[in-house]
């Protein structure tokens, strides 16, 4: 039973509910390419996100340690109206997904419901979205590693070790950025910065 403790340990660091909120490192910057989550979960839904033309949207700015997450944060603050979470259905896909990052994400970052989104889209906004990827009329498979490429050729500054890419279902499925309190790039740690190696992960066109 001695491998217990190291696994019990590990499993920890992952993620930790109820953790004082404000308190953490950097921030997570999470990218969807939207005709993935539309071609494994979104279209089998009927969502109306898929029914737009959406290449990369939100999924959500998190809170992160060096190792591993707070979620789901006690806070002073009052949960966002609809309003505002209809608001960010233009970058985020729906207004369902935006409460549900509040609820587990927001709730961490010790700001308000109305400066969570709004930091939020800030963050979205100062990333260059490779347009090239926008182009594609066909699907393509190729290395993730182009993906990544991509986005370090069309923002300056940034470096491999502040990016990543996953992949789901042999998909390319997220791009995240690591960013600071004030929305900085920098390094991420060890548990986020895991590439999809995947040299064949297939890349669904914006339709």
């Amino acid at each position: 039973m001695r491998w217990l403790l190291p696994l019990m340990l590990v499993a920890g660091l992952a993620r930790a509910d109820g953790e004082p909120s404000g308190t953490f490192d950097y921030y997570v910057l999470s990218l969807s390419w939207s005709p993935t989550w539309c071609a494994l979960q979104g279209e089998a839904r009927g969502a109306a996100q898929c029914e737009r033309p959406l290449g990369w949207v939100l999924h959500g700015l998190w809170p992160q340690y060096h190792r591993g997450y707070p979620a789901n944060c006690p806070t002073k603050h009052r949960p966002p109206s609809r309003a505002m979470t209809e608001a960010m259905a233009d970058i985020m896909g729906s207004s369902g997904l935006a409460w549900h990052e509040w609820n587990k994400h927001g709730t961490c970052s010790g700001l308000s419901a109305e400066d969570y989104f709004a930091l939020s889209r800030d963050a979205f906004n100062r990333v260059n979205r490779p347009e090239a990827l926008r182009r594609l009329t066909d699907p393509v498979t190729l290395p993730a590693e182009l993906v990544e490429q991509a986005f370090l050729k069309a923002n300056a500054g940034w470096s491999a070790d502040m990016i990543t890419i996953t992949c789901e279902n042999r998909r390319i499925d997220e791009a995240r950025l690591c960013l600071s309190k004030t929305l900085d790039p920098v390094p991420c740690g060890q548990d986020v910065v895991r590439d999809c190696s995947l040299g064949n992960a297939l890349l669904d066109p914006v339709r």
